[in-house]
């Protein structure tokens, strides 16, 4: 008897975050993640998230994972009329990280690509024995096909165009405690397998505060994004004596070298760093780049700076015809991410539409 012919590889695409949207999906922050140490740091972390979550669901539905532990705690900061709460085992809540990437294919079939997440490469305070199971669980609540990937990566390390471009760190994929021995093209090979790249962009690094402690050693999401096709917004820091002026200049002679997926050079359009250069701790690394897009409209981090009226501004203009609504953010950043951080966009696909 003849053996069944071999499956036909999926051509997975990773859509642009502008396209239409079946909902966002959140986690909620533990008590034990260092998010929340202390009751005072759970609440405000908390308050942020769940301010963020309701704000998204003005636009769109939003699911939020909640650990089993955590149900009551969520159920007093959320409204559920307006936020889908589920239960599942959680170590953290960074949801762009820890969950999957949806893909969709030429059928109009949603697929999860399941990344292996290793805690921003064995961070020495990061625990991910749950973290890791996230993205088959979310897969599995979307409806959508489980794509596995043996590559050590975090939905904040790439930007897509939806058309085949890609922006990625070398300090995130190449990071020898990610991915060992993996070389540039061992990567290319996998996002174009994964998620449908065939033009990456390569950038030197992220954020100098990125790269410290809480980091994530250099996230593209908080540097660069891509609005619309053939338009870069780039974060740029003013202050000479910050850290990211050289940095940001370093990205933006990066990306001026480079072209989009069609072969011609990108508009790029600078966007000025919040004013607020230090916390308690350190530099910042406020960004207005680390934003969310949703159906009809863009949810931005606001810090209560002279800034964020021009950033809301730019954002209007990069994003015509959407709403944009400026959330306060310091309290998201001070875990070491912002509001495009802690979400996750499900695209909407021909067979859900």
């Amino acid at each position: 008897m003849a053996s069944a012919p071999a499956e036909h590889p999926r051509s997975w695409r990773m859509p642009a975050e502008t396209e239409p949207q079946a909902r966002v999906w959140m986690a909620f922050p533990t008590v034990g993640s260092y998010l929340a140490d202390g009751p005072e740091a759970a609440c405000r972390a908390r308050t942020a998230w769940a301010r963020v979550a309701h704000t998204i669901a003005e636009f769109e539905p939003v699911t939020m994972v909640v650990d089993p532990a955590e149900t009551e705690a969520a159920r007093s900061h959320l409204d559920e009329g307006k936020v889908e709460i589920v239960e599942a085992p959680l170590d953290d809540a960074w949801m762009r990280d820890i969950g999957p990437t949806f893909v969709v294919d030429e059928s109009g079939q949603l697929g999860a690509v399941d990344w292996v997440f290793n805690g921003w490469g064995e961070q020495s305070w990061a625990r991910w024995g749950k973290d890791v199971r996230i993205g088959a669980f979310v897969a599995a609540r979307a409806g959508a096909k489980p794509e596995a990937s043996p590559m050590v990566n975090e939905g904040g390390g790439i930007h897509v165009d939806g058309l085949g471009t890609v922006l990625v760190t070398e300090t995130v994929q190449l990071d020898p405690w990610r991915n060992p021995g993996w070389t540039k093209a061992d990567v290319e090979a996998e996002l174009a397998r994964t998620i449908g790249a065939e033009h990456v962009i390569w950038l030197p690094r992220g954020l100098y505060r990125d790269s410290l402690r809480l980091g994530t050693r250099g996230h593209v999401d908080m540097t660069v994004t891509i609005p619309s096709p053939g338009v870069l917004l780039v974060h740029v820091q003013e202050e000479p004596m910050h850290p990211d002026h050289a940095i940001s200049r370093e990205i933006l002679d990066a990306v001026r070298d480079t072209r989009d997926a069609t072969g011609l050079p990108w508009e790029i359009i600078e966007v000025p760093a919040p004013r607020i250069v230090r916390d308690s701790f350190d530099w910042v690394d406020y960004s207005y780049i680390n934003h969310l897009v949703v159906n009809g409209g863009v949810i931005g981090c606001a810090f209560d700076d002279p800034n964020d009226l021009q950033a809301k501004e730019i954002l209007e203009t990069a994003y015509p015809g959407r709403e944009v609504v400026m959330v306060p953010a310091k309290d998201v950043f001070a875990g070491g991410g912002g509001i495009h951080c802690i979400t996750q966009q499900e695209p909407t696909t021909g067979e859900r539409g």
